[in-house]
Order: structure tokens, then sequence, then C-alpha cells
């Protein structure tokens, strides 16, 4: 197979030089406001409506949706869209309800929020929990993906690769949130203009390999060569309805994946806590309306490379160690572009893969920063002492991700559902201690407490409770369904986090009524005129639930 040619290095160089020439001017522009610790943790003021919009899609979209989702795409098909489809709603929702109670009370981190709300010690704990999840779950997973992507397509070492995205990224994210912002819309333009290039040129192939020609035949021969790839629903006899389990991806326990990913990440959020609430909505809009775009770029491909091996190629390029992998289709596909395209591709897949790490790493400077290290280590600490720790610790965070990373099993179950899964030990339970935390006023420090230690045990016996116990008598609830790969009845991990929630809620209604109501120093402002639009955002929000409507309906 080809690798990168001199074309694509000299495309992907242009990338890199417009990157790197773009964030230092950004940098140099306000040097002096470096010096302060909101400026750098969270651009505070400065980000735009489209900046903010494109640095949340930047830092979302990355090797886990061009490799993982794709090869979602190439396994099961149009329903792994399901996440980026239900995230435009979930960010519509985030923006009315969850923006102006960040912003009217000033809160700047989670863990602030958590400490405000309840302690210190709930806030230290997830403080902990948060840091350990993006180190060990989320910033290797993005590091491994990318660089497996990367050494595919170029034949560069691997290890290599893993070094080189993490230093790249590293260079973005010590100027500051601010670089990160604004050199996120470039990389967004790279991502969105590459990954449609290769979405057409690889519906070209499909055609060409039945021998036809043009993009609309192209897909056409999906719909009729790959069929039950374009089922949104799955019912229980499919073989991958324990990764998305019929109706729960629409009324069930996809909304607290997407409710906690979306509204209680210091990740995303972060974008847009520095800026004000008509500024911050506008941006998750632009966000939302970006989303209903991504599965053209990161599903439809994985369904192109199906077709394409089912027809015969790559049928040795898809395999390892007598496995079929599918996270390899989308390297394989960009592997067949043309030369020049081919390197258009790659530095979209860069740029993903960097915005991601530099957001990721970002926001666990933040935390530990502002949370541990100026609450717990060093109380007097200076806004300049504070802005270098909290690159040191970015330096640190990526070091033990390139360590860690290769002996996770990451690109054994697929890299998109390894981080699915794996976030939502602990996903149930945070979304609960917040929404609660949010909207009623009862909810006490001990039941926050059951949420995070009770959420996360919960997760963990459900995960581990078809070893032990047989799960047969739930088939008919449809909650448990054989594993094809093990002959077990489990529960689909979705279902599962569906449980948990539902489990943290009682508890923390429960030992709320039973403990002392609390008093927050600080008590949130929340009321109802904090939830209202303006006619523009009510429009484009009706806008995309509809079109997510008529999706839905078409692809049922």
């Amino acid at each position: 197979m080809e690798k990168l040619t001199g074309l694509d290095y000299t495309i992907f160089f242009i990338y890199f030089i417009i990157v790197s020439v773009y964030g230092y001017w950004v940098y140099n522009r306000k040097k002096r406001e470096q010096l302060d610790s909101k400026d750098f943790f969270l651009a505070e003021g400065s980000l735009t409506w489209w900046a903010i919009g494109a640095s949340l899609i930047a830092s979302n979209i990355s090797a886990e949706q061009f490799i993982g989702m794709s090869g979602n795409g190439f396994k099961m098909g149009l329903a792994i869209a399901a996440y980026e489809w239900m995230a435009a709603a979930t960010l519509i929702v985030v923006a009315v309800f969850f923006l102006p109670i960040y912003l009217k009370n000033k809160i700047y981190t989670m863990p602030q929020f958590l400490r405000q709300r309840y302690n210190g010690t709930v806030s230290m704990i997830m403080a902990i929990f948060w840091l350990s999840l993006y180190v060990l779950v989320n910033l290797t997973s993005i590091l491994f993906l990318g660089a497996l992507a990367v050494s595919t397509i170029s034949g560069l070492n691997f290890t290599l690769c893993m070094i080189f995205l993490a230093a790249f990224a590293i260079v973005i994210t010590l100027g500051g949130m601010k670089v990160i912002g604004y050199t996120d819309v470039i990389q967004v333009f790279f991502l969105v203009l590459g990954g449609l290039a290769t979405t057409y040129l690889a519906l070209n192939m499909v055609s060409d390999q039945f021998g036809q020609t043009g993009m609309i035949n192209g897909l056409n021969l999906l719909f009729t060569q790959a069929g039950d790839h374009f089922d949104m629903i799955f019912d229980r006899s499919n073989e991958h309805y324990l990764s998305l389990p019929g109706l729960s991806v629409l009324i069930g326990a996809m909304w607290v994946v997407n409710l906690n990913y979306w509204g209680c990440n210091q990740y995303i959020t972060q974008r847009a806590l520095g800026a004000d609430l008509k500024t911050a909505r506008s941006g998750l809009l632009f966000a939302a309306g970006l989303k209903m775009l991504m599965p053209v770029i990161v599903v439809l491909p994985g369904i192109a490379a199906y077709v394409l091996w089912k027809n015969g190629m790559f049928q040795t390029e898809m395999i390892r160690d007598g496995e079929l992998i599918q996270d390899n289709a989308y390297p394989v596909l960009l592997n067949l572009l043309p030369s020049g395209l081919k390197g258009l591709s790659f530095a979209a897949l860069t740029a993903a893969v960097v915005a991601s790490l530099a957001g990721k790493a970002n926001s666990i400077s933040t935390i530990f920063t502002l949370d541990i290290y100026k609450e717990h280590i060093n109380k007097e600490a200076k806004e300049q002492n504070l802005v270098w720790m909290g690159r040191l610790v970015v330096v640190v965070a990526m070091i033990i991700a390139i360590g860690v990373a290769p002996f996770l099993g990451i690109d054994k179950k697929g890299g998109f559902e390894f981080i699915q899964e794996y976030t939502g030990f602990v996903s149930p339970g945070i979304f609960a201690m917040f929404i609660l935390g949010f909207f009623w006023k009862r909810t006490t420090a001990p039941a926050a407490m059951f949420a995070i230690i009770g959420g996360f045990a919960a997760s963990v016996l459900f995960k581990f409770l078809p070893g032990f116990a047989d799960l047969s008598f739930l088939e008919s609830t449809g909650f448990a369904v054989v594993n094809p790969a093990s002959g077990v009845y489990e529960i689909p991990f979705i279902d599962r986090m569906g449980f948990v929630f539902l489990i943290c809620v009682i508890g923390m209604v429960l030992i709320s009524y039973a403990t002392p109501q609390h008093k927050p120093t600080q008590p949130l402002e929340v009321d109802a005129a904090m939830f209202r639009t303006s006619r523009g955002f009510a429009l484009g929000a009706g806008l995309v639930l509809a079109s997510i409507a008529i999706l839905y309906y078409v692809f049922w």
C-alpha cells in the first residue's frame, strides 16, 4: 500500500506551519495577560461564539471518532451516529439549563461547583476521579488511537508518532486556552475539509468497485450493499444490541452519557465558562450544528470501508494476529486516497487528535492547579506560579499517557467503545450529583458522597455481575441479552448506566432527607428567568431538533 508522498508531506507541513504561526501570533498579541491564571485556563472574555463552537468540536472530535467511530461504522453502521446526533440535542439542553447556572455563579471548574454546592471533601475526591479518568482513559486513548492511525498512514514508528502528537499538543497547550480556542478554528477547518474529502473519495471508490461513477451512485450502493448498516434502532436479536440497546439511545441512558459529557465535564464546559451567556449559548448552538455533520465525516467512510472489504479489498490490511480489527478501517481507507488528498485527510486527522489532546491536557492542568494545588498545597500561590504549575502539569500528564497507553488494550475492544464504557463507571454518579445539586436545594454532601462512591461501586457490580449470576430472567424485559462472544447474558453498558443513575438519584434523595440540610457558604443563584433564550437561539435550536427527528424517522 502506498504511503505518504512528497506532496502529502508538503500539505501536512503547510497545515503544521499555519497552526503553529497563528498560535504564536495569538499568544504574543496579549502576552502580558497570559500571566493571569483565569486568562491562561479560561481565556476569560476573549473567545467569540464561533471560536467557542469550533473549539468544542475540535476538542470533542478526535481519534476516537475518526478511528474508533469509523471502526464502529464498519462493524455496526449508522446506528453509532446516535452519539453525535443525540449530542447535538444535548448541547441545546446544556446551553439553556446548565450554562446560566455556571456563569451566574462564576463557576470556572467542576470541582469548584462541588466545593461551593457541597463541601471540600466531595470536591477533592471528584478532582482525583476526574484527573485519573482524563489521564488514564481519555488522554491515553486519544494518543494511542491517533498514533495508531498516523503510524499506519505514514509508516513511521508507532512510539515516535505518539511522541510527535504529544509534543505538538504540548506546544499549543502551553499558550493557554486563548491559543487553544483560536487555533481550534483552524483545526476544525482542516478537520471538516479533509473529512469531507475523505468521505467523497470513499464513496467514489465504492462506485468504481462496482463499475459505476460518482458520489451519489456510491451512496446508493452503500444502501443496497450494506442495508443492515443503516438501521438506527437495534432490536434484541441484533448482534450489536449490547453496544446500542434499542430505544435507550433515544429515551434512555444515552441522555445520561451525553448530559454528563457536555454539561458536567471540565474538558468541554471550560470553553464556554469565560464568556457571557449570549456568546456561550451561541457557541454551543454552533457546535450542535457542526455535530449534525460529523457522522458524514466519520461514520460513512467506515460503512464504505465495510462494503469495499466485503467485496474483496484490503483483506490482509484489516487483519492483525488473525483477527479482524475494525479500527483499521479509516487508516486503511486513507491509504487508498490519491496523493495530495491523502495529505489533506492526514492533516485533518492530525488536527482532530492534536486539538483534543490540547483541550484535554488544559482541563487536566486546570483541575490540578486550581482545585488541588491552589486549594490544598499552596494557597498563597501567585498568578505567575499558577500558570507555570499549569504548564508543568501538561507536560507530566503527556509523559504519563505516553508511558501507559500501549498497555491498556485500547485496540482490542474498539477505541470509541473503550472510552464510552470506562467513562461510564463514574458518569451516572457524577450526573446525579450535579443535576440534584442544581435543582434541589435539599441535596446534602453525604448524598453527593453516596453518588460518587456508591455509583462507582454499583457500576463495577453491574459490569461483573454476569460472571457470577445468571441474568437470563431479565431477557423478557430487554435488559439482558446474550453476548455472542461469550454466550453469557449481559446488561448493555448504556442500560447499566441508566440503572446506576436511578440508584444514585434514589439513594441521594433518601440520604438527603435523613441528614441535616446543608447550607453552602455561597448558595447557588437559580431562578426561572435565567433559562429564557433569545428568539434567534430558539429558532436555531428548533432546526437542529427537527433535523434529528427527520433523520431518525428516515433511518429508524
